[in-house]
């Protein structure tokens, strides 16, 4: 069933139809998580959507299971100059290019990166204007450095907070970042100009431990770890913000937060029961009920009974499913529809 998903993701990308590529891919992934290939073209897709940042992760995963596939590197090479990441793209690229000898993509994008490197590196290291440097009169005032006023946003997953600090070209010796239990300290102290401090005490708390960031060259990126999967409406606490809005998803088992409170504890144990005999009795309705039927049988079947559940699958659109391959193996399998109803070719 992966394989099928994956063709008509492919055709669907050759047609120009990238989100529904993407759909497939994802949907190839669901049934085969270990395959490269998936996560690198669905990357691939991912870039002609301008989803840089998600063709990244999917270049990544890909490099994860596969640490000699090309076309992953490319892909994230890629991305990252769309994202303006040039020393992570060309790092990325040059990997790439010693797995794909003669590919000349690689040779190409490596040189855009060197050309983007050298004038980043040429708008540093501009002089003063010609009128202040070529000045005999001496000014009244000593020219000072100005503080800078760095740019910063946030996004959030269910289980991180992203911060982002838009300063191009800081060294990574200029920044010092430390985690508190609800406070982030940034510190960019750059020879020659004032220091930047930014000490905001956060909405949410976070786990110090596993908060990480990079200073990359147009931005630091810096990843909070939430010590519980709330909802955070904005980056700062504030006291008018009293509802914590929960993140719909089961909690993880290893990870188990506790406060203390004069409250009751919860029992974490008791509550992942109930979410997964939830999940169990869930009952689903059309394509999505069918989906998970398809997969709780798939998961636990025998090679025999997938081969058959494919087959079946796919030669009936739909309408059919047979766990014996003895039964569909030898033999096309017809689509069928309840009565009353007529079926129908499926249309991409």
């Amino acid at each position: 069933m992966a394989s099928e998903f994956a063709e008509k993701a492919k055709e669907a990308f050759m047609d120009d139809e990238f989100p529904l590529a993407v759909d497939y891919y994802t949907k190839a992934i669901d049934f085969d998580p270990q395959n490269a290939d998936f996560f690198a073209d669905r990357a691939q897709a991912n870039i002609k959507l301008n989803n840089f940042t998600e063709a990244v992760a999917d270049a990544n995963k890909a490099i994860e299971l596969n640490p000699n596939s090309a076309k992953a590197y490319l892909r994230k090479g890629t991305a990252c100059m769309k994202l303006e990441e040039y020393y992570t793209a060309k790092s990325a690229l040059e990997k790439g290019s010693s797995l794909a000898e003669n590919d000349s993509r690689f040779t190409k994008l490596i040189e855009e990166c060197d050309k983007s490197i050298a004038e980043e590196n040429n708008d540093l290291a501009k002089p003063l204007s010609p009128d202040l440097t070529r000045s005999s009169t001496p000014l009244t005032k000593p020219v000072t450095s100005v503080k800078p006023k760095y740019r910063h946003e946030f996004y959030q997953k269910a289980d991180e907070v992203v911060v982002t600090i838009f300063a191009k070209g800081i060294p990574t010796t200029s920044v010092t970042i430390e985690f508190g239990e609800q406070i982030l300290s940034v510190t960019i102290d750059v020879p020659g100009e004032d220091a930047y401090h930014f000490q905001p005490r956060l909405f949410g708390k976070i786990i110090p431990g596993k908060c990480r960031y990079e200073v990359l060259s147009t931005k630091v990126e810096i990843r909070l770890a939430k010590a519980e999967a709330i909802n955070w409406t904005s980056l700062e606490y504030s006291s008018e913000i009293s509802v914590l809005q929960k993140v719909n998803l089961p909690p993880v088992a290893s990870q188990r937060p506790s406060y203390p409170s004069s409250k009751k504890t919860r029992d974490w144990d008791k509550l992942e029961a109930e979410v997964k005999k939830e999940e169990k009795e869930e009952r689903l309705d059309g394509d999505a009920g069918v989906n998970k039927l398809f997969r709780d049988i798939y998961q636990n079947a025998d090679e025999d009974m997938r081969r058959a559940m494919m087959k079946s699958f796919v030669e009936s659109n739909g309408t059919v499913l047979s766990t014996d391959w003895k039964d569909v193996g030898a033999k096309k399998v017809e689509g069928s529809a309840p009565e009353g109803m007529e079926v129908k070719k499926w249309e991409y």
